[in-house]
């Protein structure tokens, strides 16, 4: 039996997703639609997909809020690695509010 994956491993393999689908063809990628398409897309996307874990939280609904969350958690990636702020300087921002 393997161990599951922790959530680090998965977000840092979420993560070369997205930065592999740099080079990937529009036509095939969602991802690659949202890194290179009209910027106003991706970040009404995310402003979308906060507003429903909110509702979701509101509503107390555990499994929608554990789908909008991950909808949220990639939006807000592929905002990241559009705007070009890398894996290793989230890393260092959220391990310096640990103190």
């Amino acid at each position: 039996m393997t161990d599951a994956p922790t959530l680090g491993t998965t977000i840092d393999e979420l993560w070369s997703i997205i930065e592999a689908r740099r080079t990937a063809s529009t036509d095939e990628s969602y991802t690659a639609r949202l890194l290179t398409g009209e910027e106003d897309r991706l970040l009404k996307k995310v402003g979308e997909e906060a507003t429903e874990v909110v509702m979701a939280a509101k509503d107390n609904d555990h499994d929608h809020l554990r789908y909008e969350v991950v909808d949220l958690l990639y939006h807000t990636l592929v905002t990241c690695a559009r705007f070009e702020l890398s894996a290793d300087e989230l890393a260092a921002e959220i391990r310096g509010r640990f103190k």
